[in-house]
This record gives structure tokens, C-alpha cells and sequence, in this order.
């Protein structure tokens, strides 16, 4: 555990991130590992397939991060309050919640899985590929939500190292389940999406056993179980609008999706093997964003506003720097990086695939500046409490890569299409910028 109201700012967040930012490398792995075995021992055309379903597959995991991150903002708090008996009973709320969310979105995504796929244009040649994919997925996402949960309960401790290790551990066994299904038993797409579920729901299970013997401070009591509506009510402010937020952002992907969709499947490998590399790269800036999310509610529950804003302040120095050296980086190597998710059976076909996907990380790096900054303001923001704002980023996001997507592609093509990154995270950046600020100024009010 670590307490994070007292020492450096700068110094707690750096140590924090560190292995956050292992951990969301593994995480990129976890995923990456799925494209590039589906893409070498499959093919191109089952790479388009789990590219097709990857705009729902994020759907699915960041709306479970999303709602149990903000289920954990309270039990930060009371651990930053020294409230040992709130931060129980949160335990044991975001439990019962989490567990009520994750059935209810099971049913929902089921029934609708079909319409879904036909909205967002999945060309034939691919579609079978892509619902079993999504099929397998779905039938597992208690196992997203429940390692979600868990990892956020050991970080609002200040415990960032833990959750890196299961990370590390469900990678292994997923890349070797991944093989096993894929290329020894010839599952198909629906191996890959097989051995992500099996790996996951080990993880948890290890997770679980671990955290009841070494974390005994987290441990609900008896009473901590009995619903209290008005505290399950002060969880959902937080936590509904962070899952809408996040839902948000996977609806804009998706539109973009669909769009490319249209293009072909070249153009969806390409893309999807582009966003494997980006995401990749943002994840330095990620991770000390959510580093932020843990200091600032810790801070907040502490009542330390000049603590806060200069670790934002700092954080917001480093960020910009590491958006510079990520941009260079994928300059310089970016060609490369893509290679490894396309096949090379056919160099033309290859040739275009990496050519495409080149393109939009040119065109995407430059911005990577305001990207760093949405990271850094909106977990500040979320740690706080105030989940509005970031929600009315992620509107502003959709409704500027709505607009690239649809109008821009339909003019310029493909380079249109690449510009509706960029443009979300110009105006989303604007408004977590915004209301950072505005709720620092209340604060200083409210405590005067």
C-alpha cells in the first residue's frame, strides 16, 4: 500500500506509473500477441475479422474499466481519508454493483450482437469470423469486469505493482493458450478469443485467493455486505457517467470502424494493425494518467488541493515530453512496428497494408501532444469526483471523429478517415483542460 498525501508529488506518481505502465505494455501485449498469431498462423483475412470486432471488443473492456474504476474512486478516498470502515463497505458495494452491471450488460450485448455487426458494415467475407469472435468474448465478460475490479481496488490502496504481476501471468498463459487453440488444435479466430477468456478467468481466480490472505484491510465484514441504497447511489454518480464516458469513446472507435469498413479489408488491417502500434505508444502517457486518478483522490479525500495541482502540474510537464520522444519514435520506426502484425505471403498486398497503416501514424503522432494532455485532466477530474466533465469530453470526442469519419473520408478518402483521431483529441482535451480548472477554483472556495 502506499499512501500518497505526503512525500514529493512528482517522485510518488513517477514510482506509481512505472508499473502501471509494465503492466499496460503487458496489456498491449495481451492483445497484440491475439493480432499477430491470428495474422501470421490464420491470415489476412481473419486479422480484418478481429479487426472488425475490435471497436466492440473495446467496447466491452473499457466500459468494465470505466465503471469499476469509478466504483473504486470512493474506496481511494476513504483509504486517503483513513476511513477504514467506508472503504470497507465501498469494497463490498462495488462488488454487489459490478456483479449486477456486468449480467445486465451480458443480456443486452447478446440480444443486440447481430444488429450491431450489421450497423457498423462488416463486409460477408468476414462476418462468420467476426460474431464467433465476439460471441466467445461476450460469454466472458464477467472475467473483464472481475480483474477490472480487483486491479482498481489494489490501486486505490496505492498498490500498482500487484496487478502488474497477474497482468504478466494472464499474458503468458494467454499467449500460450493462443498457440495451443490457434495452431495445434485449428480453432480459428475462436481460439484466440478462447484463450483470452480461460487466461482471464485464472487470473482471477488467483487474483482472488492472493488478495484474501495479503490484503486483509480490503476484506468486507458481515455487515459491509447490507445494501445501503444512498451509498450504492453515491458509487453510481461516479461511476455510471465514467462507464458512459468510456462507452463513449467506443462508439466514436466505432463509427470509425464502420467507416473503414467500407474501404475494404486491406484498409481494415491496415488500421488495425496501425492502432495496435499507437496504442502501444500512448501507453506511457496512459499510465501516468491513471497514476494521476489514484494520487488526486487520495489528495481529495485528504482535502490537500495545493498537493494536487502540483502534481498535475508536473505530471502535465512529463507528459508533454514523452508525447515528443513517442512521436519521434514512431517516425522513426513505425514501418517496422506494422510489419509484424501483416503476413507476407502476398508483398504486394503486404506493401499496401503497410503503406496505409504508415499513413495514419504520420498523420496521428503529430497530435500525440493532446492525447497526453486528456490523460493527465480527465483522471485528475475522476479523482476528484466529478465524472461530468470527462463525459462531456468524450461527447465532444465522438462528435469530432464522427465528423472526420463521415464527412472528411467522404472528400479525402483514407486520409480524411485519419484524421478523426486527431480532431477527438483537439476538442476532448479542451474540455478536461476546462473543467480541471473550474473544479480546482470551487475547491479553493469551498475550503476558504
Amino acid at each position: 500500500m502506499q499512501d500518497m498525501t505526503t512525500g514529493k508529488p512528482l517522485g510518488l506518481i513517477v514510482k506509481f506509473a512505472i508499473p502501471l505502465l509494465i503492466s499496460n505494455c503487458f496489456q498491449q501485449l495481451y492483445s497484440i500477441s491475439d493480432i499477430m498469431l491470428v495474422g501470421n498462423l490464420i491470415g489476412v483475412k481473419a486479422l480484418a475479422a478481429v479487426g472488425a470486432a475490435a471497436p466492440l471488443f473495446f467496447f466491452l473492456v473499457v466500459v468494465s474499466i470505466g465503471f469499476t474504476n469509478g466504483l473504486t474512486v470512493i474506496t481511494a478516498q476513504s483509504f486517503g481519508a483513513k476511513n477504514y470502515k467506508k472503504m470497507r463497505k465501498s469494497v463490498a458495494t462495488a462488488t454487489i454493483l459490478s456483479t449486477s452491471f456486468t449480467l445486465l450488460f451480458s443480456i443486452i450485448i447478446f440480444c443486440v450482437l447481430d444488429r450491431l455487426l450489421a450497423i457498423m458494415n462488416v463486409p460477408q467475407d468476414i462476418y462468420d469470423d467476426t460474431k464467433i469472435f465476439l460471441t466467445v468474448i461476450c460469454s466472458g465478460v464477467l472475467m473483464i469486469v472481475a480483474f477490472n475490479l480487483l486491479s482498481g481496488l489494489m490501486r486505490a490502496l496505492g498498490d500498482s505493482k500487484t496487478p502488474l504481476y497477474f497482468l504478466i501471468f494472464t499474458t503468458i498463459i494467454n499467449i500460450l493458450l493462443n498457440i495451443v487453440f490457434i495452431y495445434y488444435c485449428k480453432m480459428g479466430v475462436k481460439g484466440s478469443a478462447l484463450g483470452t477468456i480461460v487466461a482471464m478467468t485464472i487470473s482471477v481466480i488467483s487474483c482472488l485467493f492472493y488478495m484474501s490472505k495479503k490484503f486483509p484491510i480490503l476484506r468486507p465484514r458481515h455487515n459491509d455486505w447490507k445494501l445501503d441504497l444512498d451509498f450504492c447511489k453515491q458509487h453510481l454518480i461516479i461511476a455510471i457517467p465514467m462507464a458512459i464516458q468510456f462507452s463513449i469513446i467506443a462508439l466514436s472507435a466505432a463509427i470509425t470502424q464502420s467507416i473503414c469498413n467500407k474501404f475494404g479489408f486491406e484498409t481494415i488491417a491496415a488500421m488495425t494493425a496501425a492502432m495496435r502500434v499507437e496504442q502501444l505508444g500512448a501507453q506511457p502517457m496512459l499510465s501516468f494518467g491513471i497514476a494521476m486518478s489514484t494520487y488526486v483522490a487520495q489528495n481529495y479525500g485528504a482535502r490537500k488541493i495545493a498537493r494536487i495541482r502540483r502534481g498535475v502540474f508536473q505530471c502535465s510537464m512529463v507528459s508533454l515530453s514523452m508525447s515528443i520522444i513517442l512521436a519521434l519514435l514512431v517516425l522513426g520506426f513505425g514501418k517496422y512496428m506494422v510489419g509484424i502484425f501483416v503476413p507476407d505471403d502476398d508483398p504486394e498486398m503486404t506493401g499496401r497494408v503497410i503503406s496505409m497503416a504508415c499513413t495514419y501514424l504520420n498523420i496521428s503522432i503529430v497530435f500525440y501532444f493532446f492525447l497526453g494532455q486528456i490523460f493527465i485532466f480527465r483522471n485528475s477530474c475522476q479523482g476528484m469526483g466529478n465524472a461530468v466533465i470527462p463525459m462531456v469530453s468524450s461527447i465532444v470526442e465522438l462528435l469530432m471523429r464522427a465528423f472526420a469519419a463521415i464527412y472528411l473520408a467522404s472528400i479525402f478518402g483514407f486520409v480524411g478517415l485519419c484524421t478523426a483521431s486527431p480532431l477527438a483529441w483537439i476538442g476532448g482535451a479542451a474540455i478536461v483542460a476546462g473543467g480541471y480548472f473550474s473544479s480546482i477554483r470551487k475547491m479553493n472556495t469551498q475550503l476558504k
